[in-house]
């Protein structure tokens, strides 16, 4: 009897250990899966390059939904709301296509093997690394939701571009996420462009945290009546490159969005690391990585949970 409970013991260990995330999770069932998806992502960056920043924000609003699920592709039916309709993402999130050729061609390769969630995972890596970031070790074994959860996407599980950094740090908090990984994840704003709906109150309210010149510029494609949907480099200086101008910016108050600039100036805790990371590029490149892959563990389908879709899009 005590021989058969160490058996069932070791087998249930056995099981758990198998369904956990690892780097190595496809070695043996599709070992050609990330150098697939790599070689997708970096065809799709080389005819876009903004497509770098949209896919790292995309892998965040995937995980910042009811976790790292690729709910976040999931289109509308009769029966279910889409996220990609929420608040934060209609008309702004992109990159979908990127992801759904990527499955296509991992398809091709590995039939029912590697999920969706997972290649967004991947792909957001992969767009780091293209334009100059840092290429981390990216945990897979991820299964796809079979639902979407627009309520909880436009419930505040995604940050306001008016958030106060109070608002922030609790969000993060809620997520598992430390104020080390706020400021870090935040640098991902080296890159990218924001529609000036997002930050036109900071150029017309004579706010004081934000540079007069700096301010005066922006005025320019973004008037106080109309322009809401113009775009404008997040980073005004290197906006196409993965680089640590963005902790220049916000010490200069140069930060683009209010969500940006809150995380220097205030006195607060993030002041220093801001300081930091201007400095020391090397410390910001591996801190972001940290925290990409410790984003990517938020409350991850494994085992038998969920689903492998075969298009991202619709569920099985």
């Amino acid at each position: 009897m005590a021989i058969f409970k160490i058996l069932v013991l070791l087998l249930s260990l056995s099981c758990f250990c198998q369904a956990q995330l690892s780097p190595s999770f496809y070695d043996q069932t599709c070992p050609n899966a990330l150098s697939t998806i790599r070689s997708s992502i970096r065809t799709a960056i080389s005819r876009e390059r903004r497509m770098a920043a949209s896919l790292i924000r995309l892998h965040f609003h995937d995980c910042f939904v009811n976790g790292c699920d690729a709910s976040v592709m999931l289109v509308a039916t009769p029966t279910m709301e889409s996220e990609r309709d929420s608040l934060a993402n209609f008309q702004s999130a992109r990159g979908f296509e990127v992801i759904d050729q990527a499955k296509s061609a991992v398809e091709s390769v590995c039939p029912g093997v590697v999920s969706c969630a997972d290649i967004i995972a991947v792909a957001a890596r992969d767009a780091s690394e293209y334009v100059g970031g840092p290429r981390y070790n990216v945990k897979v074994g991820r299964r796809d939701s079979t639902n979407a959860f627009r309520a909880i996407a436009d419930s505040g599980d995604l940050p306001n571009f008016r958030a106060s950094l109070n608002d922030l740090s609790e969000l993060f908090l809620k997520k598992g996420l430390n104020t080390r990984d706020l400021v870090a994840l935040s640098g991902a704003h080296t890159l990218g462009q924001s529609q000036c709906l997002t930050f036109k109150g900071r150029l017309y309210d004579n706010s004081s945290d934000i540079d007069a010149g700096f301010s005066s510029t922006r005025k320019r494609r973004c008037p106080v009546n109309g322009g809401d949907t113009t775009l404008a480099p997040l980073d005004q200086v290197t906006p196409n490159s993965f680089d640590n101008n963005y902790y220049r910016n916000l010490m200069q108050k140069k930060g683009l969005l209010e969500t940006d600039q809150v995380l220097f100036g205030t006195g607060a805790s993030t002041d220093s690391i801001v300081t930091e990371y201007s400095r020391n590029p090397s410390r910001f490149a591996s801190d972001f990585g940290a925290a990409m892959i410790k984003m990517g563990d938020i409350q991850t389908l494994i085992g038998s949970d969920g689903q492998i879709r075969r298009i991202c899009s619709a569920v099985n």
